[in-house]
């Protein structure tokens, strides 16, 4: 979340964002109850209209080294 949103703002959102699909629970409420984190990942995505290309997170870039 941090990457997407920053630090700040992320915080807010766990603690003040009323998931619909999540039967109105903040994402912090849903991570109490036990719910998947990336069901509720999504759900934050989906509700702040974050493009589907960034719902996995920022891309890895791989070093040469790394494939060798």
């Amino acid at each position: 979340m941090i990457d997407e949103f920053g630090q700040g703002y992320s915080e807010i959102i766990l603690r003040d964002l009323y998931l619909q699909e999540l039967q109105d629970k903040t994402p912090n409420q849903a991570l109490t109850d036990g719910d998947n984190p990336k069901d509720i990942w999504l759900a934050i995505c989906r509700a702040q209209e974050i493009p589907k290309s960034r719902w996995a997170g920022k891309p890895v870039v791989k070093n040469k080294s790394d494939t060798l």
